[in-house]
């Protein structure tokens, strides 16, 4: 592939500017990351934004923190000065962003920053003790305004399984934008919900059911509605991480599909590879392996188009780990 070609294909995803090395910080440092920029700068088109240097708050500044009471909406604040206030000027900056990157696929964020840490982030109460942890002020907005978005921090994606999950998200949320809300049909929209149905399977068989009731009527409503709908709870199945035991039973269904085209030892070959996954002693990448040589072979094309099978690039390894 080349340069160009490569530059085409990349997946548009925001990042928190401080995490493409960019000197951004209220000390004038950067929190620079290898594995974005290393690792998944080949496949990712990274968008960097500081909401608070967009704010108006220079570099060096006076830090900010979250300051309220449980329950409420907390303020954003000078650390030194609480006379600085930058609450309405960060959501006015970070609804703006939201209306001009609505193409955007993901986005990863800054971990513990009172503008774009994604959870745990402290909130003072007004005599200077952490009282409670929230999101910070730009990610409420994201969260707002661009729900479907996946988010996730940079520091959490340490972790395989949340590490496997995000991605995942990116490439699912992709398909849609490519694909449906591009072309939005009916036609569109239940191809979707078909090519996904054991990757949705895998995170939260409820919703798979649910949506499939959903889709079964929904030539009745109007189509935005039901893509709004479908979309949202598409993405929030997708934001709970799958585990061995949902994975095995996604696989078992797949399997299903081989199982009479198969002789007694091979099918008892495949069977032992999952339940060896779902007691933790191989990676999912093992069962996938064996299923997929099968499948060219035997499955149909439905079975080989699901995505849960490749639902990101082989050459990342994240089902390697997990």
């Amino acid at each position: 592939m080349t340069e160009q070609a490569a530059s085409r294909d990349a997946i548009p995803v925001g990042i928190s500017a401080c995490l493409m090395g960019e000197q951004v910080r209220y000390n004038g440092g950067h929190k620079r990351s290898r594995y974005c920029l290393e690792v998944l700068a080949e496949r990712f088109a990274f968008e960097p934004f500081c909401p608070e240097l967009e704010a108006g708050l220079g570099v060096p500044r006076e830090p900010i923190r979250l300051v309220g009471a449980p329950g409420e909406a907390p303020r954003v604040v000078g650390t030194v000065d609480p006379r600085l206030d930058v609450t309405e000027r960060l959501a006015e900056v970070s609804r703006d962003f939201i209306a001009r990157h609505r193409h955007l696929r993901g986005y990863i964020l800054m971990k513990g920053s009172p503008s774009c840490g994604l959870e745990r982030v402290k909130v003072y109460r007004e005599n200077g003790m952490p009282s409670h942890s929230d999101a910070g002020a730009f990610v409420r907005e994201l969260r707002r305004h661009f729900p479907e978005l996946p988010l996730e921090e940079e520091a959490r994606m340490n972790d395989a399984v949340l590490r496997e999950n995000f991605i995942t998200r990116v490439y699912a949320y992709d398909d849609w934008k490519r694909r449906v809300e591009a072309h939005p049909s009916y036609h569109e929209l239940l191809q979707f919900h078909s090519r996904q149905k054991y990757l949705l399977m895998a995170h939260h068989v409820e919703t798979y059911r649910e949506l499939g009731r959903y889709l079964a009527e929904s030539s009745r409503r109007p189509l935005d509605a039901v893509m709004g709908h479908y979309l949202r709870r598409f993405m929030a199945a997708l934001g709970r991480p799958a585990t061995r035991k949902t994975h095995a039973n996604a696989l078992m269904h797949v399997f299903g599909y081989l199982k009479e085209a198969l002789d007694g030892e091979t099918r008892q070959d495949l069977l032992a590879a999952i339940e060896d996954y779902r007691l933790g002693h191989v990676p999912l990448a093992v069962p996938i392996r064996l299923l997929d040589h099968y499948l060219k072979r035997h499955g149909s094309d439905y079975i080989r188009g699901q995505t849960y099978l490749d639902p990101h690039p082989y050459e990342l390894g994240l089902r390697n780990a997990i």
